[in-house]
């Protein structure tokens, strides 16, 4: 049976639309989009990209453990940044985050984010 599952994690900030942290098919993990909203408080963590980027992999840590992976089952990463001239600071937190593992992932500027986000990111992650 093909089913889909929700995923859901407390350490991550609640979705502030209509769809759900993630989605689990197939013994894949597709992750909506996160900006840097602490999951405490649903305010943005600070104005800094830097900031914004740590939140992000800290939001989508979450939500990957909450669905039984780990960061090194990350199959693809998209980011998008409203200022290209972020990359360099983005790109080393993002490089931190993983260690070693290196997925395939695609970077693309946007015009704006919601909450008038710096960064977002997602992701399709293995699991099992």
């Amino acid at each position: 049976m093909n089913t889909l599952q929700p995923i859901h994690s407390d350490n991550a900030p609640q979705a502030v639309g209509a769809y759900s942290q993630a989605m689990l098919h197939q013994g894949l993990l597709y992750t909506s989009g996160q900006i840097g909203l602490v999951p405490t408080t649903g305010k943005m963590v600070a104005d800094d990209v830097a900031s914004q980027a740590a939140q992000v992999v800290k939001n989508l840590t979450a939500v990957i453990q909450q669905a039984g992976s780990d960061l090194d089952k990350i199959i693809k990463v998209t980011i998008f940044l409203e200022d290209m001239a972020d990359f360099p600071v983005v790109n080393q937190i993002y490089a931190d985050w993983l260690g070693k593992h290196r997925p395939a992932r695609s970077t693309v500027a946007v015009a704006g984010l919601p909450l008038a986000a710096k960064v977002e990111m997602d992701c399709v992650v293995a699991v099992g």
